[in-house]
């Protein structure tokens, strides 16, 4: 591929501009469905299902909850079950990671993941078939995830300093299909009928496997260079003290993240929450649906991501730019003064219904958190990893959400039994722990990793 034709997605291979578009349309998928989740449970499927409707694997599924915590309502079954859902859809990457890497190669992933993902979004559309729908998307995310970021990183010679740049613009594909998704799915779920914001997700996840497909001429032609059985001999080669000793940091900073992300994957659980039931959402005599919310999040991301790559670019060239371990660390804290925004806004709020600016103040911090995190961390994944393995470790990316994404769903579980206040303010301490443990290991983690980050 020459420099030209190299070089025209924001001067960046060709490739991006597939992934990017590829992830976009999931992405729409997937915050799509979850835009909806946890009201879709509270205001009708535990409604119809407590009236006698059939929702397979409901009553076993409220019995194994009820079992170890007692009597749930609906909001907190909602609650654990939002967790599990979430949080099982970032554990598959790590098994999916391991099967790409030594069997079935990235690209073969992507396409069965897809494949499983649409069938689970349209079988969301079914009352009955709520729970199989969502094995489908757990499952079908764990082929696809970790193998679309790892070919974002495949598009890269070692050392090329593009490599956080493209991340960042990656993760915008992200974010303008979450900021679509609200809009779309979440206005026919809300204002036409739940079935219609599930089946638009399904749309989505087609349209990024289209994408997919016919873009796939520019992504990185590793699988087409060895066999099979090559990949899996390199892959069983043992690690080597230097490689061992970046996979235990790297691991160790991926689940030092659990903390934050147990905090901001509330956007879909209880501040969802918060936003249909405490916000005032009526403009100018008209009801906004609640879920529009959700994109706030997205457009923050898409506005200020290129500004943070240009603020870090211009550090990096004066030689004054933060690690990584300092931006992770710096991102935690933020998520903290997120949620203290919250608190306060519980305070002067109470049961009523309050101005959307505190919803939005507190997104607008949370987001800048995730921006010092997420991308930084995909990067990070990337360029320490040793080759053999990188798949997995971006599973291991993906696993610390997967337990962040649990602990959301179990904190959840009080947001009705605590104060507001206090159920805020509990959310700002956990964001903290990650803050203080990545200052202390600073050094620990830098000298570990590499002096790249």
């Amino acid at each position: 591929m020459n420099a030209t034709a190299e070089k025209n997605f924001f001067g960046h291979p060709r490739g991006l501009f597939t992934l990017f578009f590829t992830e976009m349309w999931e992405r729409f998928s997937y915050y799509g469905m979850r835009v909806l989740l946890v009201l879709y449970m509270t205001q009708y499927l535990f409604i119809q299902a407590q009236e006698g409707k059939t929702i397979w694997g409901y009553e076993t599924i409220k019995a194994i909850h009820e079992y170890f915590f007692g009597t749930l309502s609906h909001q907190a079954l909602s609650s654990q079950i939002y967790g599990l859902y979430t949080g099982f859809v970032y554990f598959t990457p790590f098994f999916g990671g391991i099967i790409a890497d030594r069997f079935i190669g990235q690209r073969r992933s992507v396409y069965i993941g897809g494949f499983l993902m649409a069938i689970g979004h349209f079988l969301m559309a079914v009352e009955s078939l709520f729970f199989p729908a969502l094995l489908f998307l757990i499952v079908g995310n764990g082929f696809f995830k970790p193998n679309i970021s790892t070919q974002v990183g495949g598009l890269y010679a070692q050392g090329d300093t593009r490599r956080d740049g493209a991340y960042t613009i990656f993760y915008m594909g992200i974010n303008l299909g979450a900021i679509l998704s609200p809009l779309i799915c979440g206005t026919l779920g809300q204002k036409v009928g739940w079935h219609w914001g599930f089946g638009a997700a399904g749309v989505g996840m087609l349209l990024s496997l289209a994408i997919y497909h016919l873009g796939g001429k520019h992504l990185p032609e590793t699988e087409h260079k060895v066999s099979i059985k090559e990949v899996e001999a390199a892959s069983h080669e043992p690690l080597t003290k230097e490689e061992w000793t970046r996979t235990w940091a790297l691991t160790f900073l991926c689940m030092v993240t659990i903390f934050f992300w147990g905090v901001y994957e509330q956007q879909g659980n209880t501040l969802q929450l918060w936003s249909d039931q405490n916000t005032d959402w009526v403009f100018f005599g008209w009801e906004i649906p609640s879920t529009w919310y959700q994109s706030f999040n997205p457009i923050v991301i898409v506005l200020f991501a290129p500004l943070l790559d240009r603020v870090w670019a211009w550090q990096a060239r004066h030689k004054n730019a933060p690690s990584t371990v300092t931006k992770m660390a710096l991102g935690c804290a933020i998520g903290a003064l997120a949620l203290g925004v919250m608190y306060i806004a519980a305070q002067v709020v109470g049961t009523g219904q309050g101005s959307v600016l505190w919803l939005f103040g507190s997104t607008f911090l949370l987001t800048m958190a995730e921006l010092y995190i997420s991308p930084i961390g995909l990067s990070l994944v990337t360029k320490v990893s040793p080759a053999k393995i990188v798949s997995m470790m971006m599973g291991v990316w993906f696993l610390s959400s997967f337990f962040g994404n649990y602990v959301a769903g179990y904190i959840g579980m009080y947001y009705e039994q605590m104060g507001k206040d206090h159920f805020f303010l509990l959310l700002a301490g956990l964001s903290l722990v990650p803050a203080i443990l990545f200052f202390l290991c600073h050094k620990f983690l830098t000298q570990a990793l590499g002096k790249e980050v």
